[in-house]
């Protein structure tokens, strides 16, 4: 692994830290640059087959403080618990998170900062992460901020009767601002989801010990969770494309979930609906119906062998 490294521009409050798997050169190369020009960051690499492209990259970005290129893919929650206990170790006090195909607006850093500290400054209790305003870059369409606690869909909730902050009970993966004080109460990333509903099992753990998260009309984040397709569901970004192999993760852990305590009643009952649907979908429709329906199973069962 890369050390860290000093530099006259270094920013003691927050870093990034990006996670790559085979990325797409030219979306990883805005993603940085856009963060080179406002934050420290650091490059976390599971086992890419792009891996040298990626350090050739990173020599036109002074502000990229660390290049760590992992021997095996240990996953996205592993990767970024790495990230995490290391800008702790170098003293931030904020990490943002990022997937390797995430767009940020102007001013990003500054922007969900600021929106922060307006939180806390409204809050009664404590904000451990705040979000930006998700945009499909596809579509256009914003993601609500997204309520589970009631049966019925709550979203978009005036935090503490701001106009630009929201109540949230799940802010996703990339593009979130972490309080790095908080985090040792409220533990890092569930490593052995590996990759599906990290963001999920994270946030609910944090609200059930008490603390609030935020969402942000003040940053906006261009990001499209799932894979390209031309099926008008996925397009519309009613339904997030996956190949078979990651449904088993997202069909494991999402059946995990359902069986902890602190997973929100309103989110079991909405998302087995919505497990159900999908599945039927994908045999209705999907060329790959045997391989997602194999792989669907074995998560299924598997969920059993997680620690709780």
């Amino acid at each position: 692994m890369t050390l860290f490294v000093e530099h006259e521009k270094a920013v003691a409050h927050c870093c990034a830290i990006v996670i790559t798997f085979h990325p797409d050169m030219t979306v990883l190369c805005k993603l940085l640059d856009q963060l080179n020009r406002e934050t420290d960051f650091i490059v976390i690499d599971n086992a890419s087959s792009n891996a040298t492209l990626i350090k050739e990259s990173l020599t036109g970005f002074d502000r990229c403080v660390a290049y760590w290129p992992l021997p095996d893919n240990v996953g996205l929650a592993q990767a970024l618990n790495s990230g995490l206990e290391a800008v702790q170790q170098h003293n931030y006090s904020f990490a943002l998170l990022f997937d390797q195909d995430s767009l940020l607006c102007a001013g990003y850093v500054d922007r969900l900062l600021a929106s922060y500290w307006e939180a806390s400054a409204l809050s009664d209790t404590r904000v451990a992460a705040i979000g930006p305003r998700l945009v499909n870059p596809q579509t256009g369409r914003q993601t609500p901020f997204k309520l589970f606690n009631k049966l019925f869909f709550r979203a978009d909730r005036p935090f503490y009767g701001s106009k630009s902050l929201f109540y949230a009970d799940f802010l996703i993966t990339s593009g979130t601002l972490l309080n790095l004080a908080y985090l040792q109460e409220i533990g890092a990333m569930k490593a052995n989801y590996f990759i599906d509903n990290v963001d999920l099992e994270w946030c609910f753990r944090a609200k059930s010990l008490g603390f609030e998260l935020v969402g942000s009309n003040n940053a906006s984040l261009y990001h499209a969770i799932g894979e390209h397709s031309d099926n008008p569901l996925v397009r519309q970004g009613l339904v997030a494309q996956h190949s078979p192999d990651r449904t088993y993760y997202s069909s494991r852990n999402r059946v995990h979930l359902y069986g902890l305590s602190y997973a929100p009643w309103g989110w079991k009952v909405r998302d087995r609906i919505r497990f159900m649907v999908k599945v039927a979908w994908l045999m209705l429709s999907s060329p790959q119906r045997k391989q997602y329906w194999q792989n669907i199973y074995a998560g299924i069962r598997d969920s059993q062998n997680l620690s709780r």
